[in-house]
């Protein structure tokens, strides 16, 4: 179910359409600690997940 809503996020799709917006600030800084982000996250292939920390700026799970 996360990889469902984590892929398709309207946060997300705000933070790619305007990474310095209020709300794609907030997704930015929420997928920090988000257990639903986490479980997504480790659950791409590595490849995938190298795409999306450099695409996102996130260092954590890898």
């Amino acid at each position: 179910m996360a990889e469902e809503n984590c892929a398709k996020c309207a946060f997300r799709a705000r933070y790619d359409k305007n990474p310095k917006s209020l709300m794609g600030r907030f997704w930015r800084w929420h997928i920090n600690f988000c257990p639903g982000w986490k479980k997504y996250f480790t659950s791409l292939s590595g490849e995938e997940k190298a795409n999306l920390a450099k695409r996102y700026a996130f260092t954590k799970y890898q």
